[in-house]
């Protein structure tokens, strides 16, 4: 007898074949048939005639390792059908720790919830503090290359030396031992953005050594981008790992339309042999701190020496100027312009979440860089914004790619509490309801088997999963029952903090985690380790 039976639905597989009418058993935490069960028995069973089936979704990229300490029921995640979550994305870890340093580690996280006290050291130790108290779904850890840079050397704006690099590269030997799955950069930001791309492929061919891989939040996304996927693949190269090109996109109208010219990057490294996949989320508006359009100097020396800096009238000069000035011909202005860049989130000045910098500027009277650089300061760099910089068909070239998957580039949150704080970006709540609906649905830009392969099968490969991603007897039961008439993303720039609809039931290691829309409180996620 089945503990559970799924019945009556249409099982789209995660392969990228077309669906079929089946039914699903579930024993323990396994898909232990598939096929015509009507008459075998089971414990439950949930009626899903007009339903699909399918595996659950895999986030390929997400920031979730930091909420999910205060949300182990991984809401906004978990109702979209989210069973894994990729974490330590963008050069961003919560370990190894380093003493010394610990003060430029808590400044450079953008946010610390309650229980996150960093009484770890190694990321064995950070592991196993994070895995007692359960969550929602399951959790992949990559270890950041900016958290290595901070452990060994702080915010120092230099190459590291001998001893340095050294110390570094046993760090992430450490890690991987210790159940990591890889190395991610995020070379928009400081530190990582000192670092030469020397640095990273020594520290990568550790990380290919251990069989893990490399994602990279690229050097640059707007008139450099081709520069910096090629600096990707540089890495996995002489590194000898494979590359995970994070949420791929070209920023600013200047540059839209290179996403094509990207792609053919990618194309072209696999054609060499390398393994070079990439990954999207469905939105035209992208999210980081504040800071982040501060040159990367600003930062020199950690978050204090950046708040020194700013209150230096000479310095704040120096950052205008810098800003005004061409890049390979674009200034920030030119590729965005301060009317599309939106406040997102703000601990202390919440009179300002919601407004675009443009408007922020005008109703205090001072022009919209000043307005920036104050809610920088008030805000001790933690303050969230959202750029509204990217083409709709540069979206969809990279959904149709066959090597492109999804990763929504948000984090476990929830309309509640501290977890519903602020004007978020929506794909925290609705990346994969949205590729469902409006992109598949809706649009046909995608064929519904392709999108959930996008989704399943695709990430797990790039994981070395063979027990996920796919609806399989004796493969681990993560399962969505979704309704493909009406699955669909409510959350908008608005109103970030609204659930999607359409989602019915999600089982994670074979335990429901979400009935008929609701959340069960059930915590059955595992800590996965490399294959």
């Amino acid at each position: 007898m089945f503990d559970l039976k799924i019945e009556g639905a249409t099982v789209i597989d995660g392969t990228g074949a077309e669906g079929g009418r089946a039914d699903v058993g579930v024993s323990d935490d396994l898909i232990a048939a598939v096929g015509d069960l009507s008459r075998e028995p089971a414990g439950s069973t949930l009626r899903a005639a007009g339903r699909v089936v399918a595996p659950g979704f895999i986030d390929m990229h997400s920031h979730s390792d930091w909420r999910l300490w205060e949300n182990r029921r991984a809401e906004s995640k978990i109702r979209q059908g989210v069973t894994t979550e990729v974490v330590g994305n963008c050069g961003f870890s919560p370990a190894p720790v380093s003493a010394e340093f610990l003060d430029d580690l808590r400044g450079f996280a953008l946010y610390v919830p309650d229980g996150m006290d960093f009484g770890w050291r190694s990321v064995g130790e950070y592991l196993r503090a994070f895995d007692a108290d359960g969550t929602a779904l399951n959790v992949v850890q990559l270890v950041g290359h900016g958290t290595l840079r901070i452990a060994t050397m702080g915010f120092a704006r230099r190459a590291p030396d001998g001893k340095e690099l050294a110390r570094m590269q046993r760090l992430m030997g450490d890690a991987m031992e210790d159940g990591a799955w890889g190395l991610s950069t995020g070379l928009i930001y400081a530190p990582g953005s000192y670092a030469a791309t020397e640095e990273i492929v020594e520290i990568a061919r550790v990380a290919g050594r251990h069989r893990g891989f490399y994602a990279s939040h690229i050097r640059g996304e707007g008139a450099t981008l081709l520069d910096a996927v090629t600096e990707a693949i540089r890495v996995g190269r002489e590194g000898d790992l494979p590359v995970q090109v994070s949420h791929i996109k070209a920023a600013g109208r200047p540059n839209w339309g290179k996403v094509a010219q990207a792609l053919a990057l990618v194309d072209a490294a696999r054609a060499e042999g390398l393994d070079v996949m990439a990954d999207v989320y469905p939105y035209t508006a992208s999210s980081t701190t504040l800071r982040t359009l501060l040159p990367d100097w600003a930062l020199e020396g950690g978050v204090d020496a950046m708040m020194k800096r700013l209150a230096d009238p000479e310095v704040r000069g120096r950052i205008r100027r810098e800003l005004e000035a061409p890049v390979t011909g674009q200034s920030l202005l030119d590729r965005i312009g301060w009317e599309n860049i939106m406040i997102a989130y703000c601990a202390r000045r919440k009179d300002a979440e919601g407004k675009r910098l443009s408007e922020l500027g005008a109703a205090r009277g001072m022009d919209p860089l000043e307005a920036a650089l104050e809610l920088i300061v008030d805000e001790a760099g933690k303050a969230y914004m959202i750029l509204f910089q990217l083409d709709e068909a540069d979206l969809r070239r990279a959904l149709v790619h066959p090597m492109v998957m999804i990763g929504s580039d948000g984090s476990s949150l929830a309309p509640y509490g501290a977890l519903g704080a602020g004007k978020p970006h929506p794909r925290s709540y609705g990346t994969f309801p949205r590729v469902l609906g409006e992109y598949a649905r809706e649009q046909r830009v995608l064929g519904l088997p392709e999108a959930v392969h996008k989704m399943t099968g695709l990430p797990a490969r790039r994981l070395g999963l063979r027990d996920r991603g796919i609806v399989r007897v004796g493969a681990k039961a993560d399962l969505v029952v979704f309704d493909g008439k009406r699955v669909a993303d409510q959350a908008t720039y608005e109103e970030p903090h609204r659930y999607p609809v359409g989602v019915e039931h999600v089982l994670v290691n074979g335990r429901l985690v979400i009935k008929d829309g609701e959340h069960t409180g059930s915590l059955p996620g595992k800590l996965l380790t490399p294959p």
